[in-house]
């Protein structure tokens, strides 16, 4: 077991407020829950390799993801989500992780992206995990109404040598409306769009325009979600390299699947 540290963020520099801070560092200090990671990883079919693991948050023995995130609130969503970027990156490096690494973040708990970015990168440096081996996973749904705000963050991000990722493409309202703001790294097919794909016409058709569009924007897509041998080769058959999902490996506890037994069975 790791154990879960307190994480206090760095202190802010200009656009911060008058005490040398943010508003999120000023408000952090509301005492924060334990929790802990499951890391899934994500395959390279074609290299027949592990590309990345995404850091899933866990409860401290491993409970399920909402036992934590039913505690989070407006009081300490700031300091959650710094805890969880320091806590992804620390034990990832101490399992030895040597892929990529995805860390979902939370756009409503950044208040200046410049300011709110230096916790992550004193992680990385702390830790010895390079940058350009972290991606920042957001969900479409996540604050799509304001989507400059997004792109401003996920901007920040690219240029701190950080990958970006829009995760559950397909799933909200504004999808198209975001690309057209910011082009991320990556993009993350929803599991709903995926699932039984290979005997759906529509799915197929509404899959093959999503990889048309980003294959003309340069975006790498990761299909999320594959269950069957059918969704699978399907989106082998389509071009797509990088998937995720139960066929390969369930998410693990504080530990890493082993490429070998992933290629086996898979």
């Amino acid at each position: 077991m790791f154990p879960t540290i307190a994480v206090h963020p760095a202190p802010g520099g200009s656009g911060s407020t008058a005490s040398g801070r943010c508003k999120g560092c000023r408000e952090s200090e509301v005492p924060l829950f334990p929790f802990s990671f499951a890391y899934q990883p994500i395959v390279d079919m074609q290299g027949r390799a592990i590309w990345a693991h995404e850091a899933l948050v866990r409860g401290p023995q491993g409970e399920g993801a909402m036992t934590v995130l039913d505690q989070v609130n407006a009081d300490n969503r700031y300091r959650f989500d710094q805890a969880c970027r320091v806590n992804a990156i620390r034990i990832a490096a101490g399992l030895g992780m040597d892929t990529r690494l995805s860390i979902n973040f939370l756009p409503q708990a950044v208040y200046r992206p410049e300011i709110c970015i230096r916790t992550t990168l004193e992680a990385a440096d702390k830790y010895g995990f390079p940058r350009e081996r972290i991606v920042f996973e957001v969900t479409e749904g996540e604050r799509v109404s304001d989507g400059p705000w997004l792109a401003s963050i996920l901007t920040e991000y690219q240029r701190c040598g950080f990958l970006t990722a829009i995760d559950d493409f397909g799933a909200g309202y504004a999808g198209l409306t975001l690309l057209a703001d910011f082009q991320p790294d990556i993009v993350k097919l929803d599991m709903a769009l995926i699932r039984g794909v290979d005997t759906s016409r529509p799915r197929q058709a509404i899959a093959r325009g999503i990889l048309r569009m980003c294959e003309e924007l340069a975006i790498t897509v990761i299909a999320e979600g594959i269950e069957t041998t059918g969704e699978r080769d399907f989106f082998l058959h389509e071009g797509v390299q990088l998937m995720q999902g139960y066929l390969f490996a369930r998410p693990r506890f504080e530990g890493l699947a082993p490429a070998a037994q992933i290629f086996g069975q898979a």
